[in-house]
């Protein structure tokens, strides 16, 4: 049996009329930016997210820059972010010229509080926080440092949509939480699409002004922005998925059961959700002491699995000139030498997961 990691194709087909349907009506209407699909798709999305204002923006890395920038974080400040994170996390503070200050992380894949009070200075202006893997931070802790130190504090969802701590969505606890689109995500498009939501008007309105050049009206340039919009396509696509978010979620919450109820190997850990949560589990992380010997075993018998992520953000070769070393973070490090994700997507077939098990049983 051969299984992919991922297969787009199976969610387009389960929604195959819907996806045609809308993009061929936006098509026709010959309006394909920054229209009336665009509004309505935020609109629909602030009351998915239960906040006053969702703007559209051309991707994920966009939507943390943004939310950034008009949050006045910029040259000489710091931010403070897990180093088991996508690279973009970490890309979205320094192009805004300012500096990410890496911490280590906890047993659920997120920002380790403790680790975030350590690393506070002066130049501290915010905590970036990551719903890593799908799996809410725990924010409580989080909300309290920041309340304490008088810090700002961006919720990464690219990975969490839907996703609930204390049966509070993620991306409702912080100033600003950012969204990004890609096609595997649990809100995905077809190609790059992201989105900030906030309730704070200022940011809202700056964020709207940045995204198109810097202007409210055409012409009227009133500070340097970028072109980072959310398309009108994209836009009528996102809102299909919108209307189904949650069972995808649903569903990947059943494959997750099945694997941690069905894997029993000693050598194989299946992730722990954190109590009091709902994780959408955008990824299933295993973890094994030798992934490289499990990795290729699993694709001699047909399973594809990838790793998320094998290099800690404090170790890329893009921040060498902050000087973090091997072994500063061992808990994110752990996490990168070790971790594996399994299939988990929309449409994955019982028989193909009950495969996936008995294989990692019989490792």
């Amino acid at each position: 049996m051969e299984i992919n990691f991922a297969e787009l194709s199976r969610q387009y087909k389960k929604y195959q009329i819907e996806y045609e349907t809308e993009a061929l009506r936006v098509l026709r209407s010959g309006w394909y930016i920054l229209g009336k699909e665009l509004d309505l798709f935020e609109e629909q999305y602030a009351n998915y997210m239960e906040a006053k204002h969702c703007i559209g923006v051309g991707n994920g890395l966009d939507a943390l820059r943004l939310a950034l920038t008009a949050l006045g974080i910029g040259v000489g400040d710091e931010v403070i972010v897990q180093t088991n994170t996508f690279i973009a996390t970490a890309l979205a503070i320094s192009q805004n010229g300012a500096t990410p200050v890496f911490v280590d992380a906890d047993e659920f894949y997120g920002i380790k509080p403790e680790a975030i009070v350590s690393a506070i200075t002066k130049k501290t202006k915010a905590i970036m926080v990551v719903h890593l893997y799908g799996q809410p931070c725990d924010m409580d802790s989080i909300m309290n440092i920041a309340r304490m130190h008088s810090l700002k504090v961006v919720e990464d969802c690219a990975q969490s949509h839907g996703a609930l701590y204390k049966g509070k969505k993620c991306g409702t606890f912080g100033d600003a939480a950012c969204f990004s689109f890609y096609p595997m995500k649990p809100i995905g498009v077809f190609g790059d699409g992201g989105a900030v939501t906030t309730n704070d008007n200022e940011v809202a309105d700056r964020i709207r002004m940045l995204r198109n050049y810097g202007s409210k009206i055409k012409y009227n340039h009133e500070i340097q922005g970028i072109n980072s919009r959310l398309d009108e396509i994209q836009a009528a696509i996102a809102l299909v998925n919108l209307k189904y978010v949650d069972d995808g979620n649903s569903e990947r919450n059943e494959i997750a059961g099945k694997y941690i109820s069905g894997i029993k190997n000693p050598k194989i850990k299946t992730p722990s959700t954190r109590p009091d949560t709902y994780n959408v589990f955008h990824i299933f992380p295993l973890i094994c002491e030798n992934r490289e010997e499990l990795y290729s075993y699993l694709k001699a018998h047909g399973i594809q699995t990838q790793i998320h992520y094998p290099i800690s953000c404090h170790l890329a070769l893009c921040y060498t000139d902050l000087g973090y070393r091997v072994g500063q973070f061992p808990i994110a490090e752990y996490y990168a030498n070790h971790e594996l994700s399994l299939p988990i997507y929309v449409g994955l077939e019982n028989e193909e997961i009950e495969y996936i098990i008995k294989v990692i049983n019989n490792y």
